[in-house]
């Protein structure tokens, strides 16, 4: 199945591929996402991670999965609350991971957190591998949303969790007005800081065509998932999706 999500692309005159335009765009942006980042969401996003990541602590992964890893963020905010004994981090980003690797090295964690390029929809990892998966603000940016969450979930073990966290379009008044007009100045201050404007025009384009609440929950099930719900954040700026892979599917 074709989703709007999957059409939405950095550089609309490209004939390349969804995923190559995904990679060329943070490889030129990666020396300033950081700051990017936490300037656009002011700072909320760390809070939305720790959020994430705090719902796998009954769980206690040993091994766990960070797609779409970036920079690394979500994989050091991992290891500091929940110690799992490996973390690989995947991305099509040679760049972002560059900088991940950098601030894993600093932290002294190079033996407990890995980063490899991986293209999410052909994962060249093993079936039944991980306790869970976590993604932080990069199913948007998936080629292929179908057979990605199906590759996430052929590598997590039997009972093994997901959890996505998401940007959304806030629904209910002032928060949907007042992020429509936010909407038009992400681009301005992206270009501002980064001197790129295409990465912060595909960001709001990619916010707007994403399934969001119910219709990522039915696309979650469809694909395998079981115990699928989800969880707005910061009234609706941010959603968190969570989902099992079933105990008896190996």
């Amino acid at each position: 199945m074709d989703y709007n999500i999957e059409k939405i692309l950095p550089y609309v005159a490209d004939n390349t591929s969804k995923s190559a335009q995904v990679e060329q765009m943070f490889d030129e942006i990666a020396s300033q996402y950081d700051l990017l980042n936490h300037t656009l969401s002011l700072g909320i996003d760390k809070y939305w991670r720790k959020k994430g990541i705090l719902t796998l602590k009954l769980l206690a992964p040993c091994q766990l999965l960070d797609v779409a890893t970036g920079t690394g963020d979500l994989a050091l905010e991992a290891y500091r609350l929940l110690k799992p004994e490996k973390i690989v981090g995947i991305d099509i980003s040679e760049k972002m991971m560059n900088i991940g690797r950098e601030k894993i090295a600093k932290a002294g964690l190079s033996d407990r957190i890995d980063f490899a390029w991986q293209n999410c929809s052909e994962l060249q990892l093993s079936d039944n591998t991980f306790d869970a998966a976590i993604v932080a603000f990069g199913v948007r940016n998936f080629e292929n949303l179908d057979k990605s969450l199906q590759e996430i979930l052929r590598v997590l073990r039997p009972g093994g969790k997901l959890m996505i966290l998401e940007l959304s379009s806030p629904e209910y008044f002032p928060m949907k007005q007042g992020y429509r007009i936010y909407s038009t100045i992400i681009p301005l201050v992206g270009k501002w800081i980064s001197r790129n404007t295409v990465a912060y025009q595909y960001l709001p384009k990619s916010i707007h065509a994403f399934p969001q609440n119910k219709e990522m929950v039915a696309i979650l099930e469809k694909n395998g998932f079981v115990n699928v719900r989800y969880q707005k954040l910061s009234f609706g700026i941010c959603t968190m999706y969570l989902g099992s892979k079933p105990a008896n599917l190996s």
